[in-house]
């Protein structure tokens, strides 16, 4: 289900409670509505409210760090794969079919993660089949050095080899890591309850509607952008192609 469409959900559910909430207004006997009983529902939805309010911060706090950490990654990747081409031109013209390798790997992850038609972009899962990387590292492995110089720069280019082996495969974990339908469902239950007694209590009448609309568009737009910010590779806020287009680049110079 895509962000837009859970934002959605969750703004139907917030707006509707509100407005089911004021239903239960009209319906309701007056005793229902007397102060001790408004005083009693407001502590219990203030409690719902206050765990609301630090549920959608820590969420937020948290797909906020996720995405900024998955856009260091890929920044640090782009400047070891520089690092990487200017190793492998250091060794000696003996790489240079490494260095064209490493060129069409980047190229080709440039291509499968941030198309230009949207609707071609693979799946992770596809992703993790290519072994661009792997034949680059098994080719590094397959040099023979000639001096120690070169095995110097062999064992450097092996060492940012793997390190960029192991940024890949921590960015696809990351990938995986989705927020549970569960705690979703729970989360958008107790926004629905504080909507539905902020109705109970208020008044039908046109400034009110309109409040009422734009706070539960608010909170559906938290929701959102939780959702949108936990797929780095198909969301609105995907992680940024820069680094790797800006080291395809300097490859090769």
């Amino acid at each position: 289900m895509s962000s837009f469409i859970i934002g959605l959900i969750t703004f139907v559910c917030a707006f509707g409670g509100a407005l089911l909430g004021m239903f239960l207004r009209n319906i309701l006997p007056s005793h229902h509505l007397r102060d001790d009983s408004k005083d009693a529902v407001k502590t219990g939805v203030a409690m719902i409210a206050t765990l609301a309010a630090l549920v959608l911060g820590l969420l937020i706090s948290s797909a906020k760090d996720s995405l900024d950490a998955m856009n260091t990654a890929f920044a640090q990747s782009g400047a070891h794969i520089i690092m990487l081409d200017r190793v492998l031109k250091s060794y000696g013209p003996e790489t240079k079919e490494v260095r064209e390798q490493l060129r069409d790997a980047v190229q080709s992850n440039i291509e499968r993660r941030w198309p230009k038609d949207k609707t071609k972009k693979i799946k992770i899962q596809t992703s993790e089949r290519t072994q661009g990387m792997e034949l680059i590292v098994d080719n590094l492995r397959a040099l023979t050095p000639q001096n120690e110089s070169q095995r110097l720069l062999q064992s450097q280019a092996l060492q940012i080899g793997n390190d960029l082996l192991q940024s890949r495969w921590l960015v696809m974990e990351e990938a995986r890591i989705t927020l549970p339908a569960v705690f979703l469902v729970i989360l958008i239950f107790w926004l629905t309850i504080i909507f539905i007694s902020i109705g109970l209590f208020s008044p039908y009448n046109s400034t009110i509607i309109i409040v009422l609309l734009v706070c539960a568009m608010s909170v559906s737009c938290a929701i959102f952008l939780i959702e949108d910010m936990s797929h780095p590779f198909g969301g609105m806020m995907e992680v940024s192609s820069a680094p790797f287009v800006n080291a395809l680049e300097h490859l090769g110079r």
